[in-house]
């Protein structure tokens, strides 16, 4: 591969890798941020609470999975996780209440990221003629992976955030049992997103529920944030 090969690559690369660790870092220092300020200091003694990406990144769930997945889809569909910010909930004030707002602190966040990205398309005119695409499709990039790990991280199973409002609201009766499902969350989540698509293209049948559940909300929410600030991408 020659350099005129590469540099294309990386500009491509970049453009998906710069939002999605921005995004993350800013949901998992929020969660940490939050947590400090109802009473439980955990994430922050260890470091957590901070926007220096290193302390969030897991090699495998940050790097490996979605370069992996960016490659073999061609950029189509694309997962990844970050090392989650430790929450003591014994030490939170209101431990039912306040697991609910440290939970939603990060989505929220990630919409507040999404709001910025687009008004900062107000800025391309004073960005040198050379950087205006790759800037343009790094704040597009940012805008619509803020808003799917919004909406992803608000699929009520835990340990996913909205797994943990749910908890939060739910009467005991219903919370219990949906909290004692953590352990098994993320394989939930992989049978979701990969083996049952698999077992429906086997039978010829789309069952590729999750996608549905992402696809709606993510599009009506970037319209929306389009809407409110303004911006018109062609």
């Amino acid at each position: 591969m020659t350099a005129n090969d590469l540099w294309p690559l990386l500009a491509q690369v970049s453009i998906f890798a710069l939002p999605a660790i921005f995004a993350i870092t800013f949901h998992e220092a929020a969660h940490g941020y939050v947590a400090r300020q109802l009473g439980d200091d955990t994430a922050w003694k260890m470091g957590r609470v901070t926007f220096n990406p290193a302390r969030h990144i897991d090699l495998y769930g940050t790097i490996l999975m979605p370069l992996f997945l960016f490659f073999v889809t061609r950029g189509h569909f694309i997962f990844g996780y970050a090392k989650p910010v430790p929450v003591n909930f014994g030490l939170l004030r209101h431990p039912r209440r306040d697991m609910v707002l440290v939970a939603l602190a990060g989505p929220a966040t990630n919409v507040v990221l999404a709001v910025v990205s687009a008004l900062l398309f107000y800025a391309l005119p004073i960005i040198p003629a050379v950087g205006q695409q790759w800037f343009a499709e790094n704040l597009f990039t940012s805008m619509e992976v803020n808003i799917l790990l919004a909406v992803f991280n608000m699929i009520p199973i835990p340990p996913l955030d909205g797994g943990r409002v749910a908890v939060g609201l739910l009467p005991d009766v219903l919370a219990f049992p949906l909290a004692r499902l953590e352990r098994y969350g993320i394989f939930i989540l992989i049978a979701l997103l990969i083996v049952l698509p698999m077992i429906g293209e086997a039978l010829h049948t789309n069952l590729d529920l999750l996608r549905f559940v992402l696809v709606y909300p993510v599009g009506y929410a970037l319209n929306g944030i389009m809407w409110i600030t303004g911006v018109h991408l062609s």
